[in-house]
């Protein structure tokens, strides 16, 4: 079992500046142990022939590549905008005053 007292909840808590009453205090430390606990189990059984892995499946990279195409021109963009001001969309303020 792991040594994670009141006190040591205490100290990281203060580290974090993270406010926390005496049952939580209480709480947590019972809850860390338990997570040092199976941590230090995990340990004992990886070997170094095992390869830490971050995801079950082998990922690959899915994005392809980015290859400038045809864009659409600026009157082209704006042609079926409600309302524009020529160079711009235009909409309605949603943040603020509206003058």
């Amino acid at each position: 079992m792991s040594d994670m007292t009141p006190e040591t909840v205490r100290h990281l808590a203060e580290l974090a500046r993270i406010a926390l009453s005496e049952g939580e205090i209480s709480r947590l430390a019972g809850e860390l142990s338990a997570i040092v606990d199976s941590i230090e189990a995990i340990s004992k059984v990886a070997s170094d022939d095992v390869v830490p892995t971050s995801h079950p499946i082998p990922l690959g990279n899915v994005f392809r590549d980015d290859v400038v195409g045809q864009t659409l021109t600026t009157e082209q963009a704006l042609a079926g905008a409600p309302d524009h001001d020529g160079s711009r969309f235009r909409v309605t303020a949603i943040l603020g005053d509206e003058a």
